[in-house]
């Protein structure tokens, strides 16, 4: 960043945790060389370090270039959103306690709060909710649990919540929006 020219960010940077934009083809250039070096190990020593570096010229300046250097500045406390997330995932049954995340951070709740935001482009409870109904969807359709069975599973105390929650994020009751991706399994795998 230095080199570039690009010490801190000049401009306010978009920091959604998730975007999409075309690659341009010097990117692409870069990258099809990478994967090129599977074939030559003998140069990849060489070669990877010298093309990685390209890869991240290119990425920042290309069209998500200030997104990036404001990560790479401002992202100080990526570590301990990424340790807390993990927690999260590990105990997305449990009842959540952002207090305590927040202090095996080393933040304030309020600045938790805004960098979880910001790796996530969630809070920590609609993260945990998240991770709570991708995990009933999986025990539906994997395991043939009915809805009552999966949200107790997940950390739901109320069926009817659950319902609510997950057709809030699915479109669909849960067991409607299971026999709906069965269906389109059984499709896909008749063609």
């Amino acid at each position: 960043m230095v080199e570039v020219g690009h010490v801190s960010p000049a401009e306010p940077a978009d920091v959604r945790a998730i975007s999409v934009s075309p690659v341009d083809g010097h990117l692409l250039d870069a990258m099809v060389r990478v994967s090129r070096l599977l074939d030559a190990p003998d140069e990849a020593p060489v070669l990877m370090p010298l093309i990685t570096r390209e890869i991240i010229y290119r990425l920042l300046k290309g069209e998500q270039g200030a997104r990036l250097r404001h990560l790479a500045v401002l992202g100080g406390y990526s570590p301990s959103i990424a340790r807390a997330i993990e927690r999260l995932r590990q105990e997305f049954d449990q009842p959540l306690r952002v207090e305590s995340l927040a202090r095996e951070a080393g933040m304030s709740i309020s600045l938790f709060h805004r960098h979880f935001k910001a790796v996530t482009a969630l809070s920590p409870l609609q993260f945990q909710k998240r991770l709570r109904l991708l995990e009933a969807r999986r025990l539906m359709l994997g395991e043939d649990l009915d809805a009552a069975s999966a949200a107790y599973r997940v950390g739901y105390h109320d069926a009817s919540h659950f319902n609510r929650e997950y057709k809030s994020l699915f479109g669909v009751p849960p067991m409607r929006d299971v026999q709906r991706l069965r269906e389109a399994a059984l499709a896909s795998a008749g063609r």
